[in-house]
């Protein structure tokens, strides 16, 4: 993990996010929601975290924050 371009831990985080956010009926505009999980997961690769699964499950806690997505 430690060799990971940058590049590839954001898109393989927003891929996971995504997926999640897709399977669970949550995802909206798409467009809308790349935009967002995109932003979110590299503002925390900027802020050094480098852990794929909290970056993506962090990016998706505030995916459903953001878009009013609550648990059942």
């Amino acid at each position: 993990m430690a060799d990971t371009p940058l590049s590839h831990l954001v898109e393989h985080s927003v891929q996971i996010a995504w997926e999640f956010i897709e399977r669970s009926g949550d995802l909206g505009d798409a467009a809308e929601a790349s935009q967002f999980l995109s932003h979110k997961i590299e503002q925390m690769v900027r802020n050094g975290e480098r852990s794929r699964l909290l970056l993506s499950n962090r990016a998706i806690d505030a995916y459903r924050r953001q878009f009013g997505v609550l648990d059942a």
